[in-house]
């Protein structure tokens, strides 16, 4: 093999290893209550992508807070509120969202994020659609 070759690879993998994949990401949510007449699909941006961990085979022995499991989690956010078309006079329209303006990784935050990722797609509409781009 040539030098370079190696040298590229050991670079490859020791920047692979440091580097994180974390960002704001496209993500559509659908907002439906039972009183109004259609579901709204909201275009917003998430956080997602890959953090590094540290999870030793020897948890047993180790405190917790040696071990270290990094999330793709909010840095920088903001709140969006859309009016959820079809509704009675008497119900509340408006539904908030979570809008990512940057994103880190670091340990998830209960209080403002979902900290467990469920298999099972509830992200849809039962209802006609309406598209709210904000």
């Amino acid at each position: 093999m040539s030098r370079f070759f190696v040298m590229s690879l050991l670079f490859g993998l020791t920047f692979g290893q440091t580097a994180s994949l974390c960002a704001p990401s496209e993500y559509v949510i659908h907002v439906e209550k039972r009183e109004c007449a259609y579901c709204l699909a909201i275009n917003t941006t998430i956080c997602a992508g890959f953090c590094m961990t540290r999870d030793s085979n020897g948890k047993k022995l180790l405190l917790k807070s040696a071990l270290s499991q990094n999330v793709c989690t909010y840095k920088e956010m903001l709140y969006q509120t859309a009016l959820i078309p079809g509704c009675p006079h008497h119900t509340i329209p408006y539904y908030s969202y979570p809008v990512a303006v940057s994103c880190k990784c670091g340990k998830c935050n209960t209080d403002y994020s979902d900290c467990v990722h469920e298999k099972v797609k509830t992200n849809y509409c039962t209802k006609p659609q309406k598209l709210c781009n904000m």
